[in-house]
């Protein structure tokens, strides 16, 4: 008898309930936020979007690349902007290093990070993003990268 009081209550309960549906995901602002501000840009091969800074009194150019996604740490989206200033040659000597750590420390928006061969500044933004921020972002890494560029091979604009 127990046997069919237990089929009976699982034959009489109601179905579950469906799972919630997926969160999707916000639209990526950084389009917007850019044609906004009236910052030209294109898409790269990876989905980043690339600037490129001028300043005519120089005749220098730099690279600045926003980041095509987001990436999650404790519940908040962060975006990367990021600015190439040097390929190197080998991998920098210790007082090099030591010295690109104590630039980091003093700069209070972004800091030095080498990835492969290539020596960037990087600026790491909590989204959501606004264009007043972005476009600091932006110059902050262009020029900070541009200077280094220069320190590391004399006055070079590869990058």
């Amino acid at each position: 008898m127990p046997a069919a009081l237990l089929l009976s209550a699982l034959l009489l309960s109601p179905p579950p309930a469906p799972p919630p549906p997926l969160p999707v995901p916000p639209a990526d602002p950084v389009p917007a936020l850019l044609d906004g501000a009236g910052i030209g840009y294109e898409v790269d091969g990876d989905g980043d979007y690339r600037v490129v800074f001028s300043w005519a009194q120089e005749s220098r150019t730099q690279l600045v690349f926003v980041s095509g996604r987001s990436e999650e740490i404790a519940g908040r989206r962060i975006r990367e902007v990021f600015s190439p200033a040097a390929q190197l040659e080998q991998a920098p000597d210790a007082q090099t290093a030591n010295a690109l750590l104590r630039d980091s420390r003093s700069r209070k928006l972004g800091a030095w990070e080498i990835a492969g061969d290539v020596l960037y500044y990087v600026v790491k933004l909590p989204e959501p993003l606004d264009a007043e921020l972005l476009e600091l972002a932006l110059s902050v890494a262009a020029e900070t990268a541009d200077d280094r560029e220069i320190e590391i091979t004399g006055e070079l604009d590869a990058l």
